[in-house]
């Protein structure tokens, strides 16, 4: 098969997932589009004209997924690097640390990720002394989970003189805000470019191993570098992969800027455009204290900022975000937006679809304005998986009742509020079935939605905020993007209790999905394709 080219292929004996037909179980890919899909009966007629034929044997075929929020080059190095998610506890997190940095005696300096001491029985993280004596007295860099916060040894800090003077540095515990940015920025300093395309080619393989098509890249210059981002979208366009849609976090003040924005292959001028921090780690901006700190968390920017922003970004026709985390913030985003409509009228800033990442803890008021000025809400399910719940790290930043508005999925969608999924990756992992299964058995039963919905939300609603109508469904004439899962029974299932969770009822015409009831196995990627090109096989597949 030409590479420049895609040929005509033919996918039978299988089920395939579309709107255009809810009973198909074939189709055929041609150029890289979606050219027919229909009935095996049907299918026999286009056996004879395609370069290739594959026999799904009784596989799914989707759309294939969008993470609309990743860090590319974090995720490889943490897939590569000191994994910390899973250390039961002070003592494991620390011979983790010790043991990678014996075993890395030429890293310049030592990076992991993950460690989450909510989860620990000590409750609290290493200190620097426990830290500097676990790695040798190296210089090391280890974020959060949220990574919004890092630990950092001694050795590291000589390497940022003014950082005792930045906002957010503690004399001996995390590093939060401004000097978490600098400390972050000298430490990846010091991955050089082989090293950093060694981890984007590993973060992305990973996504096509989960079925994932295509990422939005959130990167910034207080998350990464120019070179980074820049380097990371060449290679996205020089190699057959998942499609990357780079997102740069910095304020646009006029037409310049929005073009200096688009010479450097940005898609918007947003993802991690601070308005807060994040919960884990107390920099949430809040509208009432915290129920665990004296204090409220952290504005980074204003209502009029934020409208300066969307204004300067929708009068030169460029998509505008931010991240937006507790409710003071997204009051901000949602004030800001409000006064952008003001000036320049409510149908143009719809049009533009600005995005708000995150957006967990809105209100009713805040869920009608995003719903009104068509402002998408980039969120992520697993968050609730992982912190959700009455036990769990959100109710004791906030209370078990401010805990429980958080993500609501089910009001947002009621609105019309544009979703789409994403991981945040490596803050949770690129899984995106747990995704789905995430938002469809959200810890608050009143905020879950269908899996139709939430596997909606995680292709096509991807697609749709990068200002793509016509992609992410299986329709003639839409890329061929898409996974073919080993995915068990299919069923159609929906959060309401009161009814009957799923149907296996052919004549609803509802076409199924997996059965993501939790602790059934999720499906498992046999093959990814995008433009028709596979860039994931299933070894022995």
């Amino acid at each position: 098969m030409n590479e420049r080219t895609p040929g005509t292929v033919l996918l039978r004996n299988g089920t395939v997932y579309s709107p255009a037909d809810p009973f198909a179980t074939a189709m055929v890919t041609e150029g890289g589009h979606v050219a027919w899909i229909g009935s095996e009966g049907a299918a026999d007629g286009f056996a004879d004209g395609v370069e290739e034929v594959v026999d799904l044997g009784g596989a799914l075929v989707t759309p294939a997924f969008t993470d609309a929020h990743v860090h590319v080059t974090s995720t490889g190095l943490a897939l590569t690097g000191l994994d910390l998610s899973a250390a039961t506890g002070l003592a494991d997190a620390l011979a983790r640390i010790a043991g990678y940095a014996a075993g890395r005696p030429g890293d310049e300096v030592l990076l992991g990720h993950g460690w989450d001491q909510t989860r620990w029985p000590e409750g609290r993280p290493p200190t620097r002394a426990e830290l500097d004596a676990a790695t040798g007295g190296r210089a090391a860099y280890l974020s959060r989970t949220d990574v919004h916060s890092a630990l950092v040894t001694p050795a590291l800090l000589r390497r940022v003189p003014a950082v005792r003077d930045l906002d957010g540095f503690h004399p001996d515990g995390p590093v939060t805000r401004d000097a978490h940015h600098a400390v972050r920025r000298a430490a990846y300093a010091t991955v050089g470019p082989v090293q950093r395309a060694a981890a984007q080619r590993a973060a992305l393989a990973h996504a096509a191993s989960r079925g994932i098509g295509s990422v939005h890249e959130c990167g910034g210059p207080d998350i990464s570098s120019e070179e980074d981002f820049t380097s990371l979208l060449a290679l996205a366009r020089a190699e057959a992969g998942v499609r990357v849609h780079g997102y740069w976090a910095q304020a646009v003040h006029g037409a310049e800027d929005a073009e200096r924005l688009r010479e450097l292959g940005a898609t918007g001028a947003g993802g991690d455009l601070f308005a807060d921090g994040s919960l884990g780690s107390h920099t949430a901006c809040l509208a009432a204290p915290y129920a665990d700190a004296p204090h409220s968390g952290t504005a980074y920017l204003t209502a009029d900022e934020i409208a300066a922003h969307l204004t300067a970004c929708t009068a030169a026709g460029l998509q505008a975000g931010f991240h937006a985390i507790g409710d003071a913030a997204i009051t901000a985003v949602i004030d800001g937006a409000r006064l952008t409509a003001e000036r320049l009228g409510a149908d143009r800033v719809r049009a533009a679809r600005h995005r708000v990442e995150h957006a967990e803890m809105l209100t009713p008021d805040g869920i009608a304005v995003m719903a009104a000025l068509g402002l998408v809400a980039s969120v992520q399910p697993a968050f609730d998986a992982a912190w959700g719940g009455d036990d769990g790290m959100y109710a004791a930043r906030l209370g078990t009742d401010r805990a429980r508005t958080l993500n609501p999925y089910a009001a947002m969608l009621r609105a019309g509020v544009p979703l789409a999924l994403g991981s945040d990756s490596p803050v949770t992992p690129l899984d995106p079935w747990a995704t789905v299964r995430a938002a469809a058995f959200h810890r608050t039963p009143g905020h879950r939605i269908s899996v139709r919905a939430a596997f909606t939300a995680h292709t096509r609603g991807g697609w749709r905020a990068v200002g793509r109508d016509d992609a992410g469904v299986l329709v003639p004439g839409a890329p061929a993007d898409y996974a073919v899962w080993d995915a068990g029974d299919l069923v159609v299932q929906v959060p309401d209790e009161r009814v009957a969770n799923w149907s296996t009822d052919p004549r609803s015409g509802t076409p199924g999905l997996p059965d993501l009831t939790p602790g059934t196995r999720l499906p498992v990627a046999l093959r990814t394709v995008v433009g028709g090109r596979t860039v994931h096989t299933r070894p022995n597949e």
